[in-house]
């Protein structure tokens, strides 16, 4: 639907602001669109994001010689897990266009501006936008490629004609390597670095080769994260335990319908009492004419979320939810000063006032 509003102000400029999270528009109203600046209330879209870490074992080519040759118990089988660490909730308001508007100003009056975001959405009048950001998961910088241990290899060892051979070989170099720090450690090595750079750069390459060489025993692991995001559009009903994805140690994150994963339960439960109210004709017509002479706005309703996987709680928090509130209008009249415009600062995301500034 869309709804008309008079206001006895004009739009002077369009240009674009850019701010951390999104871009706004300021909007002119000028002859050509009829003086008119369209703009869309959200509605709650709730984006559910998950924090997976993906770790790689692998399973090292002298495995079954790691206890003979060095005492450790190795990876005894190649595999990939993957562990549901956190989870993050934002509050994402998306235009909802069954409820969108047109305001009309009149021409040649003064100079006050709406800004929308790019999506329409209202976010100040005759204010400037604030800077708003989603919250976001941090993850660590992925680990190196491993390095291939054959490079470190001598030549006996390349040549050897069995796997046992060559394990024992590697494990006599892995033994040389650890004799040859400590005897830098204790100054008691024939050619000791002549200074510190030189003492830590073959410090750095006895280490390394160590561990390369020690996984070709024990076996590797590699680890990673990454994220995965599950957007739900809520109704003006509640949600009781729905499914909006799956989770497997073997394959991470999964639709709702791939069995072969634990699901993710969310539960949406609205906490703003429900006030019916029977309106008369003459009523409902002194409402749809407040609705159709000023800024249309929301009032979110609070709700409670809980979201569940395997028998624990990984969330529950209080959120604004625009589909449980109701909507409320500013009248023309606050707009008729025009030596001092009145300023007003929306939450885009709800299509809320935050602040109006006399």
């Amino acid at each position: 639907m869309i709804r008309y509003f008079f206001f006895s102000i004009l739009i002077l400029s369009l240009s674009i602001v850019s701010i951390q999270a999104q871009q706004t528009v300021r909007m002119n109203a000028i002859k050509a669109n009829d003086y008119g600046v369209v703009y869309s209330l959200p509605k709650t879209s709730v984006a559910i994001t998950l924090k997976v870490k993906k770790t790689v074992y692998n399973r090292g080519e002298f495995y079954q010689f790691a206890q003979r040759y060095l005492s450790v118990d190795p990876i005894t089988e190649s595999r990939t897990e993957y562990t549901l660490e956190d989870v993050l909730i934002n509050n994402r308001g998306i235009p909802d266009r069954e409820n969108s508007f047109m305001v009309l100003f009149r021409p040649n009056s003064l100079a006050p501006y709406v800004m929308l975001t790019q999506d329409g959405l209202i976010s100040t009048i005759n204010a400037d936008p604030e800077t708003t950001q989603e919250s976001f998961f941090e993850l660590p910088a992925p680990e190196p490629d491993p390095l291939n241990p054959r490079r470190f290899l001598s030549e006996e060892t390349l040549m050897a004609g069995s796997i046992a051979k060559q394990a024992e070989l590697v494990s006599k170099q892995i033994f040389d390597l650890r004799r040859s720090r400590q005897d830098i450690l204790t100054g008691e090595a024939d050619n000791m670095p002549p200074d510190g750079e030189a003492y830590k750069v073959v410090m750095e390459q006895i280490n390394n080769q160590e561990k390369v060489l020690t996984e070709m025993f024990s076996g590797s692991t590699q680890t990673e994260y990454f994220t995965k995001e599950i957007v739900i559009i809520p109704t003006e009903k509640d949600i009781d335990k729905m499914v909006i994805g799956r989770f497997s140690e073997k394959l991470g994150p999964v639709d709702a319908d791939n069995l072969a994963g634990a699901p993710i339960y969310l539960t949406l439960k609205s906490k703003t009492p429900i006030i019916e109210t029977f309106l008369s004709d003459r009523d409902r017509e002194r409402l749809e004419k407040k609705l159709s002479e000023g800024v249309v706005y929301n009032i979110p309703g609070k709700a409670q979320l809980t979201l569940e996987f395997k028998y624990r709680t990984l969330k529950n928090q209080e959120m604004d939810i625009v589909q449980f509130g109701s909507q409320d209008v500013l009248t023309k009249r606050m707009f008729d000063n025009m030596k001092q415009p009145i300023k007003v600062i929306f939450y885009p995301n709800l299509g809320a006032i935050k602040q109006i500034i006399q």
